[in-house]
Formats: structure tokens, C-alpha cells, sequence
């Protein structure tokens, strides 16, 4: 059987070209098949459906003209490959999912051309090779290279893995052990997640080394790694804020150090390390939308605060049982049940004097139960702030 003319490759390289069921084959196979690409969030699939669908061009191109990968096509090769060490991908499994691609393409070709001669066949199969052997060798010296560079500098190297969680980047949390265990270093786990900005009505971009000296007075000593590790906190900056992951003890700090540096923030210990992105979006959303009397100096906005100003926005992150239970803590207790009623008698009658007398209590044993609250719960009911969150979560509780 004679060969497929060139103009009978072209016409089945633009119509695959064209079919944009043919990419997203490419993206189900490699989500499917491989498991680095199938723990992805959906925030990273439009990267993969793009360098698929330009992969998919190049090789029919190459195939078409019986050519070879250009200088610009290893260029792009090699930034793929350094964007992939950057961000903890291992590289076996990119060049992993670089073959099942292939294989896909194989596949929608043969689909296509059912009497597909036996010279584009060889055509077909020579080309692939001889790509994928190029890439190979090209990307892992390009992901060794960039890793290499990453570990020697390695504040450069945690921020830009704090860069990556906080845009989701990472694609599971044992991609994220690898990244860490790659730099000697162990992430804070239970962590604080600080979003802080200067307060004053102008906020310019700052510089880094603002988040960095933060870091160091926020920094808690003796927090115990894991033989041969080191608990890593890390800073960087997003606009006029600074973002810092730091170990969970450094919470009960945060407070005082922003407030001897006039700045306001919120600090978030409740989500889990591939969680990171969506504590910076509750802390950043948090400082948006919070009125000024929220902010008090000493004190930070917390989980709680972030989560009650996610409700009254319409877009709340949690149940409304959960927000409840962050705001009242041990008050959803059944032993408890005095306090909360302390708490309710308190936000309807206006006063310490008026709720004691709907409870029949002696006014200091009211002002006493409202000590208690603000000692389990962090929340001064006194405080205009914290009495709403307070009267929020009672109202909102089952």
C-alpha cells in the first residue's frame, strides 16, 4: 500500500486540529491515567488543556512535514519543565503524561485513517519517538536544573512554594511532601495562615523584606521537625499585604506584634495544608469586607470572624452549624448551657443590670458568666464586633 499524500496528512491534521473533542481525550486520558494529573483542582486544568492542545499541534505538524522539534519548541519545553519544578510536580509523572498523550494521538489518527499506509505509519511512530526522547531529555535536565537552583536558595525557594499554595498549585499533598522533603523541610502542621496590611488609607505595594521581618518576630522557637528537618515558616507579599505561613503556636502572637506595628490582619488555623488557598482567600476576603470596628489593636481577626463575614456576604465557606461551632467553641457544649443563656439574656436585654434580672441573678454573677464567655470563646460580648459574631452564631445555630 503507497503512503497517505501530504495533502492527506494535512487533511487529517486539520481536522484533528479542529475537533476540539481531540484535547479534551488528551486531558481525560492524562487526568485518568495519571495520578499526580487526576489530584489536580480545576483551577490548574486550563494550563494542561492548553499545553495539550499545543502539543497536539506540534507533533501533526512534525508528522505533516516529516520534521523535527525546533529551537523554540525546546525553549517552550524547557520552561514547562522549570514551571513543573517550581511548582512540585514530579517530573516522571510529566513525562508521563506526555506519553499518554501520545498514545491518544495514535489512537484519534488511526480513527481517522483506517488505511492508514504502512510508510505514515512508521512516519507516525518515528516522529513520536524521536519527540518524546527529545523532550525527555530536554525537560529533565531543564527540572533538575531549576530544582538545583531552587534548593541553594532556599527563602526564594519556600516563598515560591508559599506562592504556589496560595494559588492552588499544588496538586496533592504528597506532591507537597516531595517538594518539602526536596528542600530539607518540614511545613508547619497544625499552621497559621497571617494576611496583614498596614493600616492607613494608603497601602503602597510593599517590599519583601516588610513580610520577612514580620516572620522573624513571629517566628516560635522550639517547635519540634522530624529527624534531619526543619519546620519552615515563609513569607511573600500580595500587593499591599503580606502573607505568612507560620506554625499554628505563632497564633496566639499575632496580635500583639501587628499591633506594635500598627497593622490589622487575619489569621487563619483551621484548614489543612492543601487548604492553603482557600485560608488566604477567607483571610483576604475577610479584610476586604470587614467593618472598621472589627479591628482592635492587639487583636486580629481569626477563623471565626473570617467565616461570619463569608455569610453576611452571601457566600459563605461553611454550614452554618460549622460557623456556629467556630464562633460559641466549648458554649455548644451541654454543660455550657448556662453561659449561652447568660450570652442570649445579655444581647437581647441591652445590659449586664437587665439580663440579671430576666435570669434572676445577682448583676456580678451575670458580669461573671460574661468573664467566662470571653475566656472560652475569645469573644468580649462587651465588644460591638464580637457581640455580633456572638449573637450571629446563637441565631444561626440549630
Amino acid at each position: 500500500m503507497t503512503s497517505l499524500p501530504v495533502a492527506a496528512r494535512e487533511h487529517v491534521r486539520q481536522e484533528m486540529v479542529a475537533d476540539p473533542r481531540v484535547v479534551s481525550a488528551i486531558v481525560s486520558a492524562v487526568h485518568e491515567q495519571v495520578p499526580v494529573y487526576a489530584a489536580l483542582d480545576d483551577s490548574r486544568l486550563p494550563e494542561v488543556r492548553a499545553i495539550a492542545a499545543w502539543g497536539l499541534e506540534r507533533l501533526l505538524d512534525l508528522w505533516v512535514t516529516d520534521g523535527a522539534l525546533e529551537p523554540s519548541d525546546l525553549r517552550r519545553l524547557r520552561g514547562i519543565a522549570a514551571a513543573r519544578a517550581a511548582d512540585g510536580r514530579p517530573v516522571q509523572a510529566v513525562l508521563r503524561a506526555y506519553r499518554v498523550a501520545a498514545t491518544v494521538l495514535t489512537d484519534e489518527i488511526a480513527a481517522r485513517a483506517p488505511r492508514l499506509a504502512a510508510a505514515d505509519a512508521f512516519a507516525l511512530s518515528r516522529m513520536l519517538l524521536t519527540a518524546l526522547d527529545t523532550l525527555s531529555e530536554e525537560m529533565t535536565t531543564a527540572y533538575a536544573a531549576t530544582d538545583e537552583d531552587l534548593a541553594a536558595d532556599r527563602d526564594r525557594a519556600l516563598r515560591l512554594l508559599l506562592d504556589d499554595l496560595i494559588a492552588g498549585r499544588h496538586a496533592s499533598v504528597g506532591a507537597l511532601s516531595d517538594r518539602s522533603a526536596r528542600l530539607g523541610v518540614q511545613l508547619p502542621d497544625p499552621y497559621c495562615l497571617l494576611v496583614a496590611e498596614p493600616v492607613g488609607a494608603e497601602r503602597p505595594d510593599m517590599a519583601l523584606d516588610v513580610p520577612t521581618g514580620l516572620l522573624e518576630a513571629l517566628t516560635v522557637p522550639g517547635v519540634p521537625g522530624v529527624p534531619g528537618d526543619e519546620v519552615a515558616s515563609s513569607a511573600t507579599v500580595r500587593g499591599s499585604r503580606a502573607v505568612l505561613l507560620l506554625p499554628g503556636a505563632a497564633a496566639a502572637r499575632t496580635g500583639a506584634v501587628l499591633g506594635a506595628r500598627s497593622w490589622r490582619g487575619c489569621a487563619i488555623t483551621g484548614e489543612s495544608l492543601d487548604r492553603v488557598a482557600v485560608a488566604h482567600r477567607l483571610a483576604a476576603d475577610a479584610l476586604d469586607t470587614a467593618p472598621a470596628h472589627a479591628h482592635r489593636p492587639g487583636r486580629v481577626l481569626t477563623d471565626a470572624d473570617a467565616h461570619v463575614l463569608a455569610l453576611l456576604g452571601g457566600h459563605p465557606a461553611a454550614t452554618p452549624d460549622q460557623v456556629a461551632r467556630l464562633v460559641l467553641g466549648p458554649l455548644t457544649d451541654p454543660g455550657q448551657r448556662h453561659l449561652m443563656e447568660a450570652l442570649t439574656a445579655y444581647i437581647d436585654a441591652g445590659s449586664a443590670n437587665a439580663a440579671a434580672r430576666v435570669l434572676h441573678l445577682h448583676a456580678q454573677s451575670l458580669r461573671y458568666r460574661l468573664r467566662r464567655i470571653h475566656a472560652l470563646t475569645s469573644r468580649d460580648p462587651r465588644d460591638p464586633w464580637q457581640r455580633l459574631t456572638l449573637d450571629i452564631a446563637r441565631t444561626i445555630r440549630p
